[in-house]
């Protein structure tokens, strides 16, 4: 990855992810890569042992980081087929992939490693059988509420699948957990997120919630949520802020 370095992509990518002083993205350093050719490295690199993963994840260089959490995608993703979900030893892996996933979470730290992870390698977890004792959710909180924004981000995202696959309770409950989070980050991936159920599982649900919380949710929170209703549904519900 290093061999493939480039320095007009790279400066693009340092203001693209805002790693200047006091930014989101403080001190985070590029190679220069497209995620196409960051996925095609993931794809070649899927058989690479579990356990050199994480020499990937802690790389000073974020599309390495990228790389590495790809890799781990990719494997979760072949052990998650309809022929494995009971599979002992598929479930033992995945249960390993994602405890790997949990331990390095703040290595994710920019919203592309969360993004392109979570709702592939967590989302899916939740909803296959799995030997990890305690409760998915108490695993989920612990990201919830810790005081690391992209493992806030994590608990958040994650809820792309589930709401996919048609359970709305994920979404629902951590958007109300981090309905009024400072980051704008954490702003647009809530609406996102809810919007996301809203389109798979009932708009409903999602009028319900917003009915409960439209007056405390960050303007930009609901502006997200919004975006796939009418002209007028979106009117009515910006100025019912």
């Amino acid at each position: 990855m290093e061999s493939l370095q480039n320095e007009e992509q790279r400066q693009v990518l340092i203001r693209f992810f805002k790693t200047g002083e006091g930014e989101y993205g403080e001190g985070d350093e590029f190679l220069g890569l497209k995620v196409p050719q960051t996925r095609a490295i993931a794809k070649e690199s899927k058989e690479l042992p579990l356990d050199e993963v994480p020499e990937l994840l802690m790389s000073r260089w974020h599309e390495v980081r990228l790389c590495g959490l790809l890799i781990l995608v990719e494997k979760f993703e072949a052990l998650s087929k309809k022929k494995f979900v009971d599979d002992p030893q598929a479930m033992l892996i995945r249960d390993k992939i994602l405890t790997m996933y949990l331990q390095y979470s703040a290595q994710a730290n920019n919203w592309d490693l969360v993004d392109l992870s979570a709702p592939k390698i967590l989302g899916r977890w939740v909803m296959l059988p799995t030997g990890i004792k305690g409760s998915r959710q108490q695993i989920i909180d612990e990201l919830a509420y810790s005081d690391n924004l992209w493992k806030q981000r994590i608990s958040m995202v994650f809820t792309w699948m589930t709401s996919r696959e048609g359970d709305p309770s994920w979404c629902l409950r951590y958007a109300e957990i981090h309905l009024r989070h400072p980051h704008d980050l954490m702003h647009k991936a809530t609406g996102w997120m809810l919007r996301e159920m809203g389109k798979n599982v009932s708009m409903d649900l999602l009028r319900e919630f917003l009915s409960q919380h439209v007056h405390e949710m960050p303007r930009t929170t609901l502006r997200y949520a919004i975006e796939k209703m009418s002209a007028d549904e979106r009117q009515y519900w910006m100025k019912a802020q």
